[in-house]
């Protein structure tokens, strides 16, 4: 059965560090707090007048094509997760391929929040494995610096910018993604979302005076929604492929707290030095940690290598998938 490798992945962060130690400063927080709750230390932030999701995909995809020897002309399609679009129309996938020179292709978003990337790379798996691509490039994108509410402590804290892309080639040898699970809750949504600028409530005045347009969370009942959820899944895709705990390299967990990446790890039978963690310099990107995980430890992964990826998102969505390292 012909499977779909992963076969290059390229991160980008803009160049702006936002500190705790700057937080402190526009909200009644510190770092201690910070760091203990969250496991937080820096995030990125992506500056410039209209710069959107796209700029940081681009990047990404770009440095994507030059290490992987790809021209633009050999992609077949590109997929790409984010809950920050540039605009509501066109695709941010759209803007994408124009600035790095994929013509004539299909191209499409995915929103599915925190579990956008792993819906992508599902997505982008099914028309590798039915023959009918045979490059197809995942992105993981958001700027959600953008709908961050930057008075509100307890959610400006979480969450930066960032992009991830990875190539998506078929591959004979039994390496690629083996197996995913996808799930979704829409009763979840009163707990994380954002109330205006869609077609319920579009922007007015009175929107904007609300605040309805920033990110809203209800932390505790998101944290224990996503203790459980990612950790059953995660829990639940070992078992499905007869998978231990020691025969498991690396998790690859979604960035968004510490605390559920620990639990997860546990249910999972994983030590903590097989366990991808680079929220303290980047915090929560939404559709781009994993791809940045994969970036970041990407000298430390050897072919045939199982990684369990998992996710959990506003919707709520959230997922699991299993993939055999293919270089």
């Amino acid at each position: 059965m012909m499977k779909a490798a992963i076969t290059g992945v390229h991160g980008y962060v803009p160049e702006y560090v936002l500190t705790n130690a700057e937080l402190e400063k526009m909200v009644d927080t510190n770092d201690e707090w910070i760091t203990s709750r969250t496991g937080i230390k820096e995030r990125r932030i992506l500056k410039g007048e209209g710069m959107g999701s796209s700029h940081m995909g681009a990047k990404a995809v770009q440095g994507l094509l030059e290490k992987t020897n790809t021209k633009p002309e050999e992609i077949d399609l590109l997929i790409c997760a984010t809950v920050t679009p540039d605009y509501v129309f066109p695709a941010t996938a759209n803007l994408i391929c124009d600035m790095v020179g994929i013509r004539n292709v299909g191209s499409f978003d995915i929103q599915a929040a925190c579990s956008g990337f792993l819906y992508a790379l599902t997505t982008g798996t099914q028309f590798i494995e039915s023959g009918k691509y045979k490059k197809v490039i995942v992105v993981g994108a958001d700027k959600m610096s953008a709908i961050v509410d930057y008075t509100d402590r307890t959610t400006c804290v979480l969450f930066g910018d960032g992009a991830g892309a990875v190539l998506l080639e078929p591959a004979e040898e039994g390496f690629g993604v083996m197996d995913s699970i996808l799930r979704s809750d829409g009763s979840g949504q009163i707990h994380l979302f954002q109330k205006a600028g869609g077609s319920r409530y579009p922007p007015t005045h009175e929107t904007v005076e609300k605040r309805w347009h920033y990110a809203y969370q209800d932390g505790p009942s998101v944290f224990k929604f996503a203790v459980k959820n990612m950790a059953d899944v995660s829990a639940e895709i070992m078992e499905r492929n007869q998978l231990k705990g020691e025969e498991v390299a690396w998790l690859v967990p979604h960035q968004a707290n510490k605390r559920i990446i620990d639990a997860t790890a546990n249910r999972m039978g994983v030590g903590p030095e097989r366990v991808m963690m680079n929220i303290y310099k980047y915090g929560n990107t939404t559709a781009a940690t994993i791809p940045l995980c994969l970036f970041d430890y990407e000298s430390q992964l050897k072919k045939g290598d199982n990684l369990i990826l998992a996710a959990f998102g506003g919707g709520f969505t959230w997922g699991s998938v299993y993939v055999k390292w293919a270089y």
